[in-house]
């Protein structure tokens, strides 16, 4: 239930932070808008790690440097959401965008990158996520 509950949150904070983004965007740009995203999002999360202090930030040294840089993933994130957003509205951004995240974890899961632990897809899945995509259509539309 826990992270059922995180996850409904995320998609919350997700779709709030590209609602203003897109505001930020229209009156400074969009990537003043990912820095200043990506810079409140750093301090935030940072005071958050100074406030629980839940591990060591040296442990930093166990992870694979490869990792590491999935916080760049970020800038785009924001860019790509902000643009799409102001081009197409952001219901259908966002189910878009939803439909993608799926359809890549479907992938990841299935082939078990990542060090995740490799799942079989189902056909009833995969008719789960076609009846997402006939759904954006018709939102689209």
């Amino acid at each position: 239930m826990k992270g059922i509950i995180l996850a409904i949150l995320a998609g919350a904070f997700i779709t709030l932070q590209g609602v203003a983004n897109s505001k930020i965007s229209s009156d400074i740009g969009t990537w003043q808008a990912a820095t200043i995203t990506q810079f409140t999002g750093f301090l935030v999360a940072f005071l958050i790690l100074l406030i629980i202090k839940d591990k060591n930030l040296a442990d930093v040294k166990k992870v694979n440097p490869i990792y590491l840089t999935s916080g760049a993933f970020g800038a785009f994130v924001i860019f790509c959401n902000v643009t799409a957003i102001h081009l197409n509205g952001v219901t259908f951004s966002v189910s878009t965008l939803l439909i993608a995240q799926l359809c890549l974890t479907f992938i990841i899961d299935s082939k078990g990158w990542f060090g995740v632990k490799k799942l079989n897809i189902t056909s009833t899945q995969l008719i789960g996520i076609g009846m997402m995509m006939i759904g954006v259509i018709v939102l689209g539309s």
